[in-house]
């Protein structure tokens, strides 16, 4: 090969070749719809908790339909107790108990965790459906943590595990489509993603601490009788 030509191939293969390994990540994920397996295992282990915990909150709103006399095994006492949200208007947001929107959607996003772990590769337009859902699911789930804490004064252990899994699945479904959605690995969406996916353990962190922190602050009283 003469020395133009071989200078000439290797400037076009440089060309070719992604500017980082961000870039590179970016280009064979969004070509392949590739998602790592550590991630699959955690939506399905964090929707299944989601969901166990939904079904047996709808059992416990079954079981007080029968038996208005029955005493929920999620209610400790005046605070820790499930009897406030069940028997309240916003239990039933929607017209029908509220754990039902959980018994329904989280079978879907362990089908997909399901799915990723077997290797599957999901559309562009399913992730995007995802991405909606988890948000949804986000505002619904501050507006119950506003109303335990400053309308119903009681926190449900049930509802309180569905919180603390809808979370993560947001900011684990956010980081990634922000990731890979974008065409563009250098487009700030993409960035934004990046950052997210580094730093979601603090994100996470500060998160719930903020939440204790209100739940503490607003509760103060009870929590001084009990060492008092």
């Amino acid at each position: 090969m003469f020395p133009e030509e071989k200078q000439m191939t290797t400037a076009t293969a440089e060309s070719a070749t992604p500017d980082s390994p961000a870039d590179l990540e970016h280009s064979q994920a969004w070509a392949h719809g590739a998602t790592p397996r550590r991630f699959a295992i955690a939506v399905v282990v964090l929707a299944s908790i989601g969901l166990v915990a939904s079904f047996a909150l709808m059992l416990e709103r079954i079981a007080v339909l029968v038996d208005p006399n029955h005493v929920p095994s999620c209610s400790f006492n005046a605070l820790v107790s499930c009897t406030e949200a069940m028997s309240s208007a916003q239990g039933a947001l929607f017209g029908f108990p509220n754990p039902l929107i959980g018994v329904m959607a989280f079978p879907v996003v362990v089908a997909a965790g399901a799915a990723l772990l077997g290797g599957a590769r999901l559309a562009r337009w399913y992730w995007a459906g995802l991405q909606v859902g988890v948000i949804l699911a986000l505002v619904f789930v501050h507006f119950l943590i506003y109303t335990s804490l400053y309308q119903l004064g009681a926190l449900c252990p049930y509802c309180m595990a569905v919180w603390a899994v809808t979370i993560p699945l947001f900011v684990m479904v956010t980081q990634r489509n922000l990731r890979l959605l974008p065409r563009d690995a250098s487009s700030g969406w993409a960035r934004a993603g990046r950052w997210l996916q580094a730093y979601q353990a603090p994100v996470l962190a500060a998160w719930f601490l903020l939440i204790a922190a209100l739940a503490v602050v607003q509760f103060w009283d009870f929590f001084i009788a009990l060492v008092a």
